[in-house]
């Protein structure tokens, strides 16, 4: 009895621990820009277990462009869509000039009951437009921010990936990273429960590595808890404060 008891636990935590991986998404289209007919560039923004295919809804969030030390809020333009079956938006974006382009996504708190805690993923991706590369390693003055060691764009699968985790603007020694592929087609499958996110640590400059293994969109996901609370039904909860960063990687084109 105890035995089958026991077994069931194990069961229900494997479920629950894969699930608890929550990730911010933008996802553009492209994340270089090369000729004028890829310049439309259409944003998809999500929340969701990427590497499971599986969504959340998302509450209409505010969306920004950081580029050239100008910062634009795109938020009027968004339209709802449905992501993974659940409620999120996109956005079209004109890229006109050379640049390197941050898309920034803030959303509003997230309650995850499971947790126990609001959720909150301060997440944006980059596209470089026009042979610019100018500015890819600078911040975009976010409450909490993955900033790029690597080279955000033009990457190949298989490169090995650093980034900076920032909390107001300092690094966060030890952070710990969760890393998932967007596996928007589903022709992935973990081996096991283990497999579905990956987890680094960030040194004492709050530097991590990672090695991407295979092409797709790869987000890298750094938590930390808000000193303030927010209240839920009467009573103060904590809000994990999420870094998310999402960057493209390639297979070469084969002759």
């Amino acid at each position: 009895m105890w035995k089958t008891f026991l077994m069931s636990c194990v069961m229900v935590l494997s479920v629950y621990g894969v699930a608890l991986a929550h990730f911010g998404m933008v996802i553009p289209s492209t994340g270089t820009v090369t000729e004028k007919k890829d310049a439309n560039v259409s944003l998809d923004l999500a929340f969701a277990h990427p590497m499971e295919g599986q969504g959340m809804r998302l509450a209409k969030p505010v969306v920004k462009v950081v580029a050239g030390g100008k910062t634009e809020d795109v938020t009027p333009s968004l339209k709802a869509k449905k992501i993974m079956d659940h409620d999120g938006w996109t956005a079209q974006y004109a890229i006109r000039k050379p640049g390197v382009y941050q898309f920034v996504m803030e959303p509003q708190p997230y309650w995850e009951p499971a947790e126990d805690c609001y959720i909150v993923h301060y997440t944006k991706t980059y596209v470089s437009a026009f042979g610019d590369e100018d500015g890819w390693d600078e911040p975009a003055g976010l409450k909490t921010e993955i900033v790029p060691l690597t080279r955000p764009f033009g990457n190949y699968a298989g490169n090995v990936f650093q980034g900076q985790v920032l909390l107001d603007g300092k690094p966060v020694p030890g952070a710990d990273v969760e890393v998932e592929l967007y596996n928007r087609d589903g022709k992935y499958e973990a081996p096991n429960e283990y497999m579905v996110t990956q987890v680094v640590k960030a040194d004492a400059n709050g530097v991590f590595t990672y090695a991407v293994p295979f092409a797709g969109w790869w987000g890298f996901a750094a938590l930390n808890t808000a000193p303030e609370k927010l209240d839920h039904d009467g009573s103060p909860k904590n809000v994990e404060l999420g870094a998310v960063l999402w960057a493209e990687f390639v297979d070469p084109v084969r002759k």
